[in-house]
């Protein structure tokens, strides 16, 4: 039987033909030996994909959309947002347009990865949409969009659109394989830093804490339980068995609450610690260093 033009379900498979194949063309395929991944022309020249997609290699092959192969070179990656980047050494491909509309559970959502030049899709909806929040490994993503579909192995780095055939980020792996969005915003400001220096600059001050009762106060600190001997914190005075109890005045009731205040940005920054050594209060003031490469 012929497809109607008043037939709503040829209507939606048509819009999804047209998004798959407009936001394909930007869509690369990544041979790394056996594993394929997928990623995506963010700028001229420049491929973003999944860094735990990736081996510890330096050159990869890519195949463009239309089934072009060239090499592509590892210009930088960042384990804590799963983002890395890649030069091609030749071929053309249009970049993607990245957007951040808000995002609301029940949206439908595209993933749209790649396989030797041909588009591939997978269809779902948004299950959870909220706002900023720190990974595992620490980096700082811009909103957490969880999404409820099946995704190909193979489809790791490719884009994911909404139903306005907006590409709004990179679909990628989460805990237990749950798949997860890493937004537009958190793409722009960490592959913008990759690009430059290579490499995305994670701060510390060289301690091992953990959290602690302290008399006074509001009863929390954390202390420091093993000192970097030539990290920041040890170079500005701190001694093992510190209970760090305020950063610049505020309080610091948990880990977690130092670590937040360790983001990319602040390395080079001067931050007072109020402390409690031996039952009396101090200051220590310290610079906040670069951790060193792995």
């Amino acid at each position: 039987m012929a497809a109607s033009s008043s037939n709503p379900l040829h209507d939606v498979s048509a819009a999804l033909t047209g998004l798959v194949a407009g936001v394909g063309a930007s869509v690369v395929s990544i041979g790394t030996g056996r594993k394929r991944s997928s990623g995506f022309v963010w700028r001229s020249g420049l491929v973003v994909t999944a860094d735990e997609a990736l081996p510890d290699d330096d050159t990869f092959t890519v195949t463009l959309a239309g089934g072009e192969t060239t090499e592509a070179k590892l210009v930088g990656r960042d384990s804590s947002t799963d983002i890395a980047v890649l030069r091609l050494d030749g071929g053309a491909s249009e970049p993607i347009s990245l957007v951040s509309p808000p995002a609301s559970a029940g949206a439908l959502a595209v993933a749209v990865g790649a396989a030797e030049g041909t588009p591939t899709a997978a269809l779902g909806m948004v299950a959870r949409a909220t706002g900023a929040w720190r990974s595992m490994r620490g980096g700082e993503i811009d909103a957490r969009i969880d999404l409820d579909m099946r995704l190909p192995p193979s489809a790791e780095g490719g884009l994911a659109v909404d139903a306005d055939g907006q590409a709004i980020g990179m679909v990628v792996f989460g805990p237990r394989r749950r798949v997860l969005v890493i937004p537009a915003a958190t793409i722009e400001r960490v592959a913008a830093k990759l690009e430059t220096h290579g490499r995305v600059p994670r701060a510390y001050i060289g301690v091992g804490l953990q959290p602690v009762a302290v008399s006074g106060g509001d009863g929390r600190g954390v202390m420091v339980m093993n000192l970097d001997p030539d990290g920041p914190g040890a170079r500005a005075g701190l001694h093992q068995g510190d209970t760090i109890v305020a950063w610049n005045g505020e309080p610091v009731r948990h880990v977690r609450s130092m670590l937040r205040s360790l983001g990319p940005d602040s390395v080079g920054e001067t931050v007072t610690l109020g402390l409690r050594r031996g039952g009396e209060a101090k200051d220590v003031t310290v610079t906040i260093g670069e951790r060193p490469a792995d």
